[in-house]
């Protein structure tokens, strides 16, 4: 079979035959970045790039921007492990499990109102006390997008006993709404438009807080195939032009 990379092409096969059509001409790529950082299984390479390998050096340059002194470097699963080992393994400070979690529970972010997500991260996440208590902990997550799911998440480690909380996010700030198939309809929703990085830290209950830089997250990008990405949550600036003061629905029924 034909292997093609082609993007903009489509491939159809019927009656034993491969016919391929291709409908996109030199236009400039733009691949939603947001699925190297928390959409893609780790076990996925896209266009050229393992989703793995793409974490655990967010995990590293996290690691080089924010060093601190800590008893063991943790990961929000799911997506928040592949760093918490690349920031273990450049810091050279332990890697531990702090929490079970429950395989039953989806992705609570995508929830559609605040109590949902609240009642399911209380169920998605259990702390494991044995581990946590009197600890340092270095906790690595994937992002933050209204704040309310690492929240809860540092409030149950207090409860289980943690001494200390150190916050490192790998990826910037979310800072703009997204308009092609992430349910993230709002700017006011989004804690990092209106609070500044100490302001998020007091309100989650961190001792520190840190994000991987916008830089740093363009170095790791340049390990892909892709021309280009979409940063649009980022940095609110996208791949195709978006009218101003359209609202995301109105949006997407236009396209």
């Amino acid at each position: 079979m034909k292997e093609t990379s082609n993007h903009g092409e489509i491939v159809t096969l019927y009656k034993n035959e491969i016919k391929t059509e291709s409908f996109r001409k030199d236009e400039k790529d733009g691949l939603c970045i947001f699925e190297y950082v928390y959409f893609s299984r780790p076990d996925s390479n896209i266009d050229g790039m393992n989703v793995h390998k793409f974490r655990e050096l967010a995990g590293k340059y996290l690691a080089e921007q924010a060093p601190v002194e800590a008893d063991f470097v943790a990961g929000v699963p799911d997506s928040g492990l592949d760093a918490a080992l690349g920031y273990s393994k450049y810091s050279k400070i332990p890697y531990d499990l702090a929490f079970v979690k429950n395989k039953y529970i989806g992705r609570t972010f995508i929830q559609s109102t605040q109590t949902k997500r609240r009642n399911q991260v209380a169920l998605k996440l259990n702390p494991i006390p044995s581990t946590v208590k009197d600890k340092r902990i270095i906790l690595v997550d994937d992002s933050i997008v209204r704040g309310t799911t690492i929240t809860r998440i540092i409030k149950v480690l207090r409860r289980a006993g943690a001494k200390e909380i150190h916050l490192r996010v790998a990826s910037p700030a979310f800072l703009g709404i997204c308009y092609f198939g992430t349910d993230v309809t709002d700017k006011n929703g989004l804690i990092a438009t209106k609070k500044s990085v100490e302001e998020i830290r007091q309100e989650i209950g961190a001792d520190s807080l840190e994000y991987l830089s916008l830089e740093n997250l363009r170095k790791i990008a340049e390990g892909s195939n892709m021309k280009g990405f979409c940063e649009g949550c980022f940095t609110s600036k996208y791949p195709i032009e978006v009218p101003d003061e359209i609202h995301k629905d109105k949006f997407e029924k236009i396209f």
